[in-house]
């Protein structure tokens, strides 16, 4: 990702995460705040209204949990979250529902001349949406409506949609293809897309279209939305609903009982950051935070300012001393989180030096091991950043590259696996700084999902300043990157 957290991104208090999902702090006048910015900045930005039924797929699907970790903006859609956060100690303030948002940012589209871009969705559904939403909004500029056919997402014809959205150059771009397909689509194709804004709406042009109603006003406030969608789907919701409230209730109550905590009975001092104390003047530039011993909600809206600040610096990365936090809740890990984020959009290296178990028991529950780089001292912490930010050697010994053969189908299916190997070559050449090669002469089928992997694994490796490059293209995947115009993946 190119573009750095909003810096106009307003919040109500410290963000948090919740099964490995991180929740900004924002109420829906904060959110349409936000978005207003996005669009004034012109460059590409997504934004996600996360569900119960997202946090718990994003339990078990490792690139949803990136694509979360990498959007601009991630507002809470429902009120078992809310109930949920209040319970963890960091209470959200409100449920910024996709269904109340949409219809909120139509009327200020039409107020601020913003033109909008409906995608997905049945033909004749969208094409009823844009039918009522121009009656209600007769000044509102419509750039496009487009309903590809129903496909999955490695069969759709991404560079025909993306190169109609971006012709007619929206503000909004509202994508309704289902979670997580929309979201993984929006990831691979957000950017060149182009609009300022794009988020994943699910069932809001039905609801718009009159297709599907919503619950009454006193079921939302209670929570009961879902019920009622529930009694109007039962055959296609029941399952799917009964398994997100086993996967979601299990797990936040092991979450809990991971973060319970006695109340503070003073408060810490504010820790200033330092840095890493060495004899060598060229480690010194590397900034070096210390984890307090509670790493709670209290004590991240003391430290959070200093912290975030820390980032603006003009170093290759930063280092997190982790060895001393007893107490972690999850306030404290979406802090963590926020920081990563930070560092991957500006090209810095984060690295948790010294994890100490009550960090590294929430992290694995969580399953957000993997995105954090983590490092036995403070030493080690420091050779990954300078190991990473050095410029290439010409020594052969440091140059010889760690290879990585694929084969057979390169698909939706099988990105994960794909993934989970890449990350730890990627890994392992951070470490030692050699780059990667990843064969692709065995290919024999490549689909969109994997040159959306393919794209991904170029951006991790240019944030790790790890050399990726992709050799040996067998025909299939040259006409795979040549039908979606992504050829530029092969260059060096």
């Amino acid at each position: 990702m190119n573009t750095t957290e909003a810096a106009f991104t307003p919040r109500s208090g410290p963000s948090l995460s919740m099964l490995g999902v991180p929740f900004d702090n924002v109420t829906t006048d904060q959110t349409l705040e936000a978005i207003s910015g996005m669009i004034a900045s012109r460059k590409p930005h997504y934004i996600a209204t996360a569900n119960v039924d997202f946090t718990a797929l994003a339990m078990y699907d490792e690139d949803l949990r990136r694509i979360l970790l990498d959007a601009h903006l991630v507002v809470c859609d429902g009120m078992p979250l809310v109930w949920a956060s209040r319970w963890l100690g960091n209470a959200l303030p409100e449920r910024v529902a996709g269904s109340d948002l949409v219809p909120k940012l139509l009327a200020l589209a039409e107020e601020k001349n913003w033109s909008v871009y409906f995608l997905g969705g049945k033909k004749e559904v969208a094409e009823k949406a844009v039918q009522v939403v121009q009656e209600r909004h007769p000044r509102l500029k419509i750039a496009g409506v487009m309903s590809p056919p129903f496909k999955p997402l490695h069969e759709m014809d991404h560079a025909t949609i993306c190169a109609d959205i971006h012709s007619t150059n929206p503000d909004l771009l509202f994508v309704s293809f289902g979670c997580p397909k929309q979201e993984k689509w929006i990831a691979m194709n957000y950017q060149r897309a182009g609009a300022p804004v794009t988020i994943g709406v699910g069932a809001t042009i039905d609801f718009l279209a009159g297709h599907m109603q919503r619950a009454p006003l006193w079921m939302q406030k209670i929570g009961l939305e879902w019920l009622y969608r529930l009694l109007q789907e039962p055959r296609r919701l029941f399952k799917r609903y009964a398994t997100d409230f086993v996967i979601f209730g299990l797990t936040i109550v092991k979450q809990w009982w991971l973060t319970r905590s006695s109340r503070r009975t003073t408060p810490a001092p504010p820790l200033i950051p330092t840095p890493a104390k060495t004899s060598d003047i060229q480690l010194s530039s590397v900034p070096e935070l210390f984890c307090p011993e509670r790493l709670d909600a209290a004590e991240v809206r003391v430290i959070e300012q200093v912290w975030m600040h820390t980032l603006e610096g003009p170093e290759e990365g930063i280092i997190i001393d982790c060895g001393g936090a007893q107490f972690i809740d999850s306030t404290g890990l979406g802090l963590l989180m926020r920081m990563q984020k930070r560092c991957r959009q500006s090209g810095k290296q984060l690295v948790l030096s010294t994890v100490s178990p009550a960090i590294l028991k929430l992290l694995q529950m969580t399953r957000l091991n993997s995105i954090f780089s983590q490092a036995a001292s403070r030493e080690e912490a420091l050779n990954k950043i300078l190991n990473a930010s050095a410029p290439a050697s010409p020594s052969p010994t440091k140059t010889v590259p760690l290879h990585l053969d694929w084969s057979g189908a390169v698909t939706t299916s099988s990105v994960d696996g794909l993934w989970r190997g890449a990350l730890g070559v990627i890994q392992n050449a951070a470490d030692a700084r050699n780059p990667v090669v990843i064969d692709l002469k065995g290919v024999q089928l490549m689909d969109s999902g994997g040159l959306g992997l393919m794209a991904r694994l170029k951006d991790h490796a240019s944030s790790q300043h790890i050399h990726l490059r992709f050799t040996n293209a067998s025909p299939v995947v040259h006409e795979s990157l040549r039908h979606e115009q992504m050829e530029h993946l092969l260059a060096s």
